[in-house]
């Protein structure tokens, strides 16, 4: 995803940014499609990988950004084993990158690349319109050129791009929430732990919501639901007295009364789930009517 901020003077996350469209995780060519976009003025763009989730310091992202002058900011987080992935190398007093490190077999940083960038638009200088990996074909002549630096991210960082690990990236991101504005979760005696639900969602009597639960907009949650660990997305319908654990629940899909799922299930866009069946792990496709238990992961196309 490509962004553009607000102007310099951002006084909060609400109106930092505007999208400007998807691209590929990784791919350096959809930039040169927005070139006229982009380059309309000086001011930078943030880039986002859309399988990744922090507590996203765009703000502070910016001022260093400023502060070097430079083509490209790329955030870094710690990780355990370096030697898993490919490392960055940069100097800790100034930030700018030395080099990049695939799979060290010797420790050379314990820094990887999170998927968080803003760039000038002078970086769309080094990108055609073709498949390019930003990584591979941009990013190394970036910093053989001193034109790239790096920002220390604190706090929690996640790759989300498999259904288990969007749900731990959603509790992560939760349990962060709580730590920095507690008052955009919701409380009362239907809520347990951190949960997260859009003021247009509708909660009947009688539910125990939590912990770690994200309801969207215009959802609709029935009498005597249990939900925990699951994201509940726009549109979509819990009917009364269903049991939902560790799944996520797709735009405009239906879930019956007294349904029990659990084990990482996710629906696609519009799929019901007929009254009183039990769904253990399955991943559903979208526009899918289902009338019979599915006791054993599977995917149903």
């Amino acid at each position: 995803m490509v962004y553009r901020p607000c102007g310099k003077n951002m006084q909060s996350s609400a109106c930092l940014l505007h999208s400007v469209f998807n691209c590929l995780s990784l791919t350096a060519g959809p930039l040169g499609l927005a070139r006229e976009i982009l380059e309309k003025d000086a001011e930078p763009f943030f880039v986002l990988n859309s399988d990744v989730i922090c507590s996203y310091p765009f703000k502070k992202m910016l001022e260093l950004h400023h502060s070097h002058g430079k083509e490209g900011t790329i955030v870094v987080t710690k990780v355990e084993e370096p030697s898993k992935y490919g490392v960055v190398v940069y100097n800790p007093t100034s930030g700018q990158i030395d080099r990049f490190v695939e799979k060290p077999k010797i420790f050379v940083s314990n820094k990887i690349n999170a998927g968080i960038y803003i760039f000038s638009p002078t970086v769309l200088k080094r990108i055609q319109v073709k498949f390019m990996s930003l990584e591979k074909e941009v990013f190394p002549f970036m910093a053989q050129d001193g034109q790239l630096f790096a920002f220390d991210l604190e706090g929690f960082w996640m790759d989300i791009g498999q259904p288990k690990d969007f749900l731990r990236g959603m509790a992560l991101y939760l349990s962060h929430v709580r730590q920095t504005s507690p008052e955009r979760l919701a409380e009362g005696d239907s809520f347990v732990g951190n949960v997260l639900v859009d003021p247009s969602a509708k909660i009947g009597q009688g539910c125990r919501i939590g912990p770690s639960v994200v309801i969207g907009p215009n959802v609709i949650i029935e009498d005597g639901v249990c939900l925990s660990s699951s994201t509940v997305l726009r549109g979509a319908r819990i009917c009364s007295h269903a049991w939902v654990q560790s799944s996520i629940i797709g735009w405009q899909s239906v879930v019956g009364k007294w349904v029990r799922m659990e084990s990482v299930s996710v629906l696609g866009e519009d799929v019901i789930i007929q009254d009183e069946l039990y769904v253990n792990g399955a991943r559903i496709l979208p526009h899918k009517n289902i009338t019979v238990s599915s006791p054993d992961p599977q995917i149903i196309m």
